[in-house]
């Protein structure tokens, strides 16, 4: 990791977190004394007035700089359709700052920050826009000593990305003097398959250079899916038996009890299989299933990561390996809740799954018979992310029947969210003079154990983009495999059939319980 620019402390937000950081999440591991400080800089957001920047990134922008993060002469350019000023742009940017910041908000943090921002009226088909915002950058670097450094935020459709892309260089946006850089930030989904996946990444990678383009996966920004390393690779206590020889399955789960909501246009004809499984899902089973990395440079952990994606195939056959289902009316809680049908703006004839399960098998050494079981839903029994590493049963048990009723596997379960923490199961025996054993859990939260509190996912990910560090974004050969994984089951569900129905406030159709039923698994109930 090069030592990054601009590394003097910084003018605002330097009280947050201690005299020495040592309360600052986003500190140099290197040293714990001292914070990863972004260098000269700005951000520019592509559909800065869409929901995820209002909720997630000018929020993530404030917490940073309030954390003593971002450089004084930092700046925010938004590009969008309003005819805003940028005094306008400032005002809408603190609302959303202010509502949904996760560290106090501190005016004089503010000013600092809103003397950067700056609002470019434009359309994605608009030459003079521009034409514009490349005047505007090129200003910034004599106004605010950003050295021509930008980092390009494409918080807009994939349909839009070949556009601004063309736009970026047409204008020399993309193109960095000696000594500065220029990045362009990808949201998910990338692609809608294989085929346009690749599209896709001939057309960034034609205005960017790979290692200049960062694909967004928020959940790898998230605290508790970083510990898998940790968890595994700093513990002497698991590595042993982290393979075929213990494990018997996994289990990837990524639930949610709420319904589409307003988002039936832009969920229709994805489904939660594009949506979650093809990126947070793989990714997190990427994690959970390689080797371990000679470091954790973002070259090494990305070669591992590929190397087990590589080695990765679908369970056949898919009709009794995968399930698909759409959730039916029924009561969330307390509360009774509409079927998708029903939801406004939905087509009723969709075919478009809110429940997506799948069986992945990795062809090594160490999980050769080991199936990975990967499922994610809208209006299940709660919201809940985890991943669940279940082990064999002991091969003997000197307990008759009567001594074990209630005593399953040892499993290792890593909560993502929204409890975050690790959750270890394993066999106990009951106070009293009988020899009676059940299952208990021993249990660690982030939230108990630590002072620190976890930076937001967005946090962690804009600021590693301004610093140049990789390691938490997948490349394209990653995009490309978990496509080539998928795409089987997207085709074979497209040539016919409906998805099974399932109650709302249940946990999913009854074709996803049978694939582990056929092996004698069952789910997890979270």
């Amino acid at each position: 990791m090069t030592e990054p620019a601009g590394r003097s402390s910084p003018t605002v937000g330097d009280t947050v977190g201690g005299p020495e950081g040592s309360a600052n999440p986003l500190r140099d591991p290197r040293d714990r004394r001292l914070p990863r400080i972004a260098g000269p800089s700005g951000l520019v957001i592509f559909g800065v007035t869409g929901d995820l920047s209002k909720k997630k990134l000018i929020p993530a922008v404030y917490d940073l700089a309030n954390r003593g993060l971002l450089p004084p002469g930092f700046c925010l350019i938004g590009f969008g359709r309003r005819r805003w000023t940028h005094a306008e742009f400032a005002e809408f940017a603190r609302d959303h700052a202010r509502e949904r910041c996760r560290t106090p908000f501190r005016e004089d943090v503010w000013e600092q920050l809103a003397a950067g921002l700056r609002f470019v009226t434009g359309t994605f088909d608009d030459d003079e826009g521009f034409d514009h915002l490349a005047q505007q950058l090129t200003a910034l670097e004599s106004e605010r000593g950003t050295a021509g450094n930008y980092a390009f935020y494409l918080s807009v459709p994939p349909d839009d990305f070949p556009t601004v892309c063309r736009h970026l260089d047409r204008t020399g946006c993309t193109r960095s003097a000696d000594g500065s850089w220029r990045r362009v930030v990808i949201e998910k989904p990338f692609g809608h398959d294989l085929a346009s996946a690749r599209e896709l990444n001939a057309v960034v990678g034609a205005v960017f250079p790979e290692d200049s383009v960062f694909r967004i996966d928020h959940y790898l920004g998230k605290e508790t899916v970083q510990n898998i390393l940790a968890l595994r690779f700093a513990n002497q206590l698991f590595e042993p038996v982290w393979n075929a020889n213990h494990v018997d399955h996994v289990q990837i789960t990524m639930a949610e009890d709420i319904g589409l909501g307003g988002r039936a246009g832009y969920y229709d004809g994805i489904g939660a299989a594009r949506d979650v499984i093809q990126n947070h899902l793989i990714q997190l089973m990427a994690l959970v299933a390689m080797e371990e990395p000679t470091d954790f440079s973002a070259a090494a952990l990305r070669a591992e990561k590929t190397k087990v994606l590589e080695s990765t195939s679908l369970a056949l056959p898919i009709s009794e390996t995968a399930a698909r289902g759409q959730y039916s009316g029924g009561w969330q809680g307390s509360e009774q809740v509409v079927g998708l049908k029903v939801e406004d703006g939905y087509d009723p004839s969709s075919t478009t799954e809110t429940y997506a399960a799948i069986t992945l098998e990795v062809h090594n050494r160490r999980w050769a018979g080991v199936p990975f079981y990967l499922r994610t839903g809208k209006r299940l029994g709660r919201r809940v992310t985890e991943i669940a590493v279940v082990f064999r049963r002991a091969p003997h048990l000197p307990f008759d029947a009567t001594m074990t009723q209630e005593l399953g596997q040892n499993a290792l379960v890593i909560r993502v969210q929204p409890d975050e923490g690790v959750t270890l199961r394993f066999g106990s025996k009951v106070p009293g003079t009988a020899m009676e054993v059940r299952d208990v859990n021993m249990d660690f939260a982030y939230g108990e154990a630590f002072t620190e509190s976890s930076p937001e996912a967005y946090e962690r990910l804009i600021l590693d983009v301004l610093l140049g560090e990789p390691s938490l974004f997948p490349v394209s050969r990653e995009v490309e495999l978990s496509w080539m994984l998928l795409d089987p089951v997207l085709d074979a569900w497209a040539a016919g059939g409906t998805p099974e129905k399932y109650q709302a406030g249940t946990w999913g159709p009854r074709g996803a319980d049978e694939i582990l039923a056929r092996s004698g698994r069952a789910w997890r109930r979270p």
